[in-house]
């Protein structure tokens, strides 16, 4: 199970809640913008090219743009992603 819900939606930015049950992966993407991930509950993993950054409760993680990356729940997870609102994604095939 994947969730992403909008928490907040400004005139610049976009927070949303990420939700993964255990082992769940989100889709491997790019982004044309940074952004910020906050993980709130439970760990994550997420991966760009062969690097793994494990992330727990409490951590803040700029995510890159461009860059290939994906989202592993390990074993669950809770994030808030914060996004501008023009932010857009290229997903893996």
């Amino acid at each position: 199970m994947r969730k992403v819900t909008t928490l907040a939606d400004g005139a610049e930015l976009v927070a949303k809640r990420m939700e993964g049950a255990s082992g769940t992966a989100f889709p491997a993407h790019t982004a044309s913008l940074e952004s910020v991930l906050v993980v709130t509950g439970g760990r994550c993993i997420i991966s760009f090219s062969g690097t793994d950054h494990h992330l727990v409760a409490g951590d803040s993680f700029v995510v890159p743009a461009d860059e290939w990356h994906q989202v592993v729940a390990d074993p669950e997870f809770v994030a808030v992603h914060v996004m501008p609102k023009d932010i857009r994604f290229t997903f893996a095939e």
